[in-house]
């Protein structure tokens, strides 16, 4: 039977160093038959920004967005897309409009996650606006900024309702640090939300289609230090639960490529951060994980392409919101439904029979391009880019040595 071809698009900003690693490894991956023996053929192509007619047809397959959470011209090419012509997104521009943590938090405490508590403040500022004057003064109300502090409780934490990358985030411990990150807040709508103080271990996980990595994360230290290699931080449960927050958090929403981050304290897994359009994939913050976030997206993306999996834009809150109100569940058995919930999502058991039937060499294929010089023509590439020449081969040796162990561990 002829051959299908498949047109996967990266929509990207400023990052040049995973894209390069997926286009050098989609190329490799070569010819999949699929169940009913049609071959396919998949290639990736850079998405560029230029006027569009509502009627035109995209040449995509699927896109991978890494842009449009800031960028308003190509989210709405992506809605169009999505609306118009059912091309697969990762991920969906309806839920991730704006990187928006507040929705993402309501949900997560709707279904009974131990989020801690928030609390969302007005403006400090007035905003640029000629209708805000007479709107404010007529309805919105006073409130003493101190009291609603001392309801959450010190020490806490605020930090922007839609931000990212930590920034605006400060630590609150006094009436005196409240008013001056409140004073500084200006225009930026914040939340309040309680510290969990004394917590164990800092989790964060990058979950990909069906696929978790949870990794240990030390947000203290630089970013080429913070994922420490550290493979046995969690207990078997605590483990498995940051595992189902994470792809229930990506079901629930209908987002295919995110990090989620967790606080574990003791058997407590508190999700702190779940909504971040742009997860972290970079080679010098990911190093000895890098190669498994480029396995896991080829796996994704090949999987929904070639297996023809249709996009879903409805949310079916309501299959979740059933699980959370149901009293004859306690949390754990709650968190079972939510994981059967979003392995049907991903159709998780469907995916793995065809990895294991189809991508077989995946795996093996990637180690051998991370143990080639073209990757390693990348990574020397990366670190000038990235850092003073001055650092360049101290940089150079710390991520080639955290590679190399990737490679004896997976030889």
């Amino acid at each position: 039977m002829a051959d299908v071809e498949h047109t996967i698009g990266l929509l990207l900003g400023t990052e040049d160093d995973w894209p390069r690693a997926y286009e050098a490894l989609l190329r490799r991956v070569g010819v999949v038959t699929d169940a009913q023996g049609r071959t396919h053929r998949t290639r990736s192509v850079r998405v560029t920004i230029e006027p569009f007619n509502l009627r035109d047809s995209p040449r995509h397959d699927l896109v991978i967005d890494r842009l449009a959470y800031w960028y308003y011209h190509p989210r709405e090419w992506l809605k169009k897309i999505a609306l118009m012509d059912d091309v697969y997104l990762l991920n969906s521009p309806f839920t991730f409009q704006s990187m928006e943590k507040h929705a993402a938090y309501c949900a997560m405490l709707r279904l009974g996650l131990k989020v801690p508590e928030t609390v969302l403040v007005p403006f400090k500022n007035p905003l640029d606006n000629s209708r805000y004057a007479y709107t404010s003064a007529r309805y919105n109300q006073p409130f003493d900024l101190e009291a609603l502090a001392a309801s959450v409780g010190y020490p806490m934490y605020m930090k922007p309702y839609d931000g990212g990358a930590w920034v605006g985030v400060s630590k609150i411990r006094n009436v005196a640090e409240l008013h001056a990150a409140y004073d500084a807040s200006g225009e930026r709508l914040m939340h309040l939300q309680a510290a969990v103080e004394d917590y164990d271990v800092f989790a964060r996980s990058l979950t990909i289609g069906p696929e978790t990595m949870v990794m240990k994360f030390r947000p203290e230290l630089p970013m080429h230090e913070r994922y420490a290699v550290d493979h046995n931080f969690l207990t078997p449960t605590v483990g498995d639960e940051v595992v189902t927050i994470s792809r229930l958090v990506n079901a629930f929403f209908r987002w295919e490529f995110n990090s989620c981050e967790s606080l574990v304290k003791g058997t407590e897994v508190h999700p702190i951060d779940y909504a971040n359009a742009c997860p972290d994939v970079a080679v010098t913050s990911l190093h000895y994980y890098f190669p498994w976030a480029m396995s896991a997206l080829l796996r994704w993306t090949i999987y929904c392409v070639v297996t023809g999996r249709r996009p879903r834009l409805d949310t079916d809150t309501a299959e979740y919101f059933a699980v959370a109100d149901d009293p004859s569940l306690d949390y754990r058995q709650k968190l079972a439904r939510y994981r059967r919930l979003a392995d049907d999502y991903f159709e998780t058991e469907r995916y793995e029979e065809f990895c294991a039937k189809h991508l077989g060499h995946i795996d093996e294929m990637v180690a051998g391009w991370v143990g080639s010089e073209e990757f390693r023509a990348l990574l020397r590439e990366t670190v000038r880019a990235m850092y003073p020449p001055h650092e360049h081969e101290r940089f150079l040796g710390h991520f080639t040595g955290l590679i190399d162990a990737w490679l004896r561990d997976h030889g």
